[in-house]
């Protein structure tokens, strides 16, 4: 019997494994196939919605839902942390001290902000990548009734985009609140444009430009003060701040660099087409934990899993893999609050963005209700 473990609980995991289960009911239920999911959360967070939270647009209790409860009721669910993975020998030590054997394996692992590698971020700063953080930036905004804020995106980052969008959000939020002409925007960013992806960065600095934020480039984001509201870069640059937003830098799962599979960063050596982990065809990598020249974001990771999802299909049931990646991308952007754009690209074609329009800010707010039938491959 052919035994699947998705290491994982996030976007990328439950969709590998609720497609394959639904894939082989049969064989599910007749014992010739085994799915388990290991996961050291036993709920769901719907990340990308942690963006609206310090707007109260979103409530917490939107985002959340228990795992088991989006996943197939053929998958079992072993909550529990990975502490090691042996891949000689296709077995996986938990925390509790139990052991996964497995004949093919997915690491949907994800990423983590890593606030502790920027010296005074924690005391002096806000980031909304965590629930914890996007609570305290919720207070913080109820708060501001002006001055300068400053946003400091550190790389590399998950969800590329939502530094540009919460800055957009920022900008409309003050204008409605009659408190923009008491308000002073900046916008730092490590290279020498406003966004890694170049059709992007234009696109934003022109929007900035419009709305009167400024840009400052090559700020690699080095130490915050705390005492000072200051905030500093490795180039020597600084910024005085009233409030401060910072985008923390991301690392992988500290289980990649333990069993000896991570590169820097804890990021995972991925083929850019199967997905395979290098040198390991039985091991397959979704989501944020590659390191492939794509964002870290939950389109890539839901593209990725189908991929996956239909080799996995073929190789449990005794037929070579056949599908390939192609390093789709597509990504909402919001333009303020009532108004956004998208940018969809793959390895071959650059994106392009589109004016922004109200009928695609509907469309990302309809798509963060609908995603939890996504993650259970209903739709």
């Amino acid at each position: 019997m052919p035994r699947l473990l998705v290491i994982g609980a996030g976007t990328g995991g439950l969709m590998v494994a609720n497609h394959v289960a639904r894939a082989l009911e049969r064989e599910l239920a007749d014992g010739r196939v085994a799915i388990t999911v290991l996961s050291d959360r036993d709920t769901y967070f719907y990340q990308p919605g942690l963006l609206y939270v310090p707007f109260d647009l979103m409530r917490p209790s939107e985002l959340t839902r228990p795992v088991r409860s989006l996943l197939h009721r053929g998958i079992r669910f072993v909550h529990d942390r990975a502490e090691r993975i042996d891949a000689a020998a296709r077995r996986v030590q938990t925390r509790s001290g139990a052991t996964l054997d497995y004949d093919f394996l997915v690491l949907a692992t994800g990423s983590d902000v890593d606030v502790d590698s920027v010296p005074g971020l924690a005391a002096g700063g806000h980031w909304f990548y965590t629930l914890d953080g996007a609570l305290r930036l919720r207070e913080a905004l109820r708060r501001f009734q002006g001055g300068r804020l400053v946003m400091a995106v550190g790389l590399p980052h998950k969800c590329p985009v939502a530094p540009l969008e919460f800055t957009f959000m920022f900008d409309e939020w003050t204008r409605r609140r009659g408190i923009r002409d008491k308000t002073e925007i900046v916008y730092t960013f490590p290279i020498n444009r406003a966004h890694s992806i170049e059709a992007v960065g234009i696109w934003a600095a022109e929007e900035f430009e419009r709305r009167g934020i400024q840009l400052e480039t090559f700020f690699n984001l080095e130490e915050v003060d705390p005492d000072a509201r200051e905030v500093r870069s490795l180039e020597g640059t600084s910024f005085r701040y009233d409030l401060l937003v910072a985008i923390p830098p991301h690392k992988g799962d500290r289980v990649h660099k333990e069993s000896g599979l991570g590169e820097q960063g804890n990021w995972l050596p991925t083929d850019r087409h199967t997905l395979n982990l290098k040198d390991h065809p039985e091991i397959f990598v979704v989501g944020d934990a590659t390191n492939l020249p794509v964002s870290k974001a939950g389109s890539v990771a839901h593209f990725e899993a189908e991929v996956v999802a239909e080799n996995l299909i073929n190789l449990l049931t005794g037929e070579p893999p056949s599908h390939l990646y192609d390093g789709k991308v597509f990504c909402f952007l919001e333009a303020g609050l009532d108004k956004a754009t998208f940018i969809q690209f793959d390895y071959d074609h650059p994106p392009v963005v589109a004016p922004p329009t109200q009928a695609v800010h509907w469309f990302k707010q309809t798509y963060n209700r609908v995603h939890w039938l996504n993650l259970q491959a209903i739709v």
